[in-house]
């Protein structure tokens, strides 16, 4: 499961952007939104590419993935969606991407036009803190992609720490091959990545999915 704690101090953003992110206590952040309860199963989809996009989305419980479809069966994943996360702000009128369900997940829904014609002074700042959010999430992830491999998981790893409550043992909600998609590398690259980063005791792996990052300083400063 998903760790639901949440450490409430802000914390500096990865990759060297001096921003205060991305994760802020559920208690506070997203109490305004207003929608309709939905559940799904892993690897349901929420919604695909190419669908009207008239609705945003709040997450209650689980971990979504966002993607694309490129050419031969390959997969880009642009985001993880965790626990708190409102999502949905396509610019244009349909989905660029398709949301997916990693594990159990339940989300609130509401159309755009009814959250923002409707909205209070709350719920406006809300959403524009989420669309602040998703703003540096997207420049973040383009300096992401010209790192080494190293420095992807490094960065990564830490990214996930402070996002699930900055804890040293993180309980990852994806495959590896997720991971892979996310970080642009091959699903090889990051199983021996893992090892790597085990053997130099920068890590250790209770389990495929469990992570006890026993220097955090160390991949901290692999990506600044």
């Amino acid at each position: 499961m998903l760790r639901q704690t949440v450490d409430a101090r802000p914390y500096a953003a990865p990759y060297g952007i001096a921003v205060r992110t991305a994760f802020e206590p559920i208690e506070k952040s997203v109490q305004p939104f207003r929608g309709k309860e939905r559940t799904f199963s892993p690897n349901a989809e929420l919604f695909s590419e190419g669908e009207p996009a008239d609705c945003v989305y709040k997450i209650i419980r689980g971990a979504v993935r966002s993607y694309k479809v490129l050419g031969e069966g390959r997969r880009k994943i642009e985001a993880f969606r965790l626990r708190g996360d409102v999502f949905g702000f396509d610019s244009g009128k349909a989905r660029e991407f398709c949301a997916e369900a990693i594990d159990d997940v339940c989300v609130l829904i509401a159309r755009r036009n009814t959250v923002v014609g409707a909205a209070d002074y709350e719920t406006i700042r809300e959403l524009w803190e989420a669309s602040a959010r998703e703003l540096k999430r997207v420049q973040q992830h383009a300096l992401l992609l010209a790192m080494t491999a190293p420095q992807r998981m490094a960065c990564f790893l830490i990214e996930m720490s402070r996002r699930l409550g900055g804890h040293p043992i993180v309980e990852l909600p994806m495959p590896r091959q997720d991971i892979a998609d996310y970080l642009g590398l091959s699903i090889e690259t990051v199983s021996r990545t893992f090892a790597r980063f085990e053997a130099s005791g920068l890590i250790s792996l209770p389990t495929s999915r469990h992570i006890v990052l026993r220097d955090a300083d160390v991949l901290q400063r692999m990506h600044e």
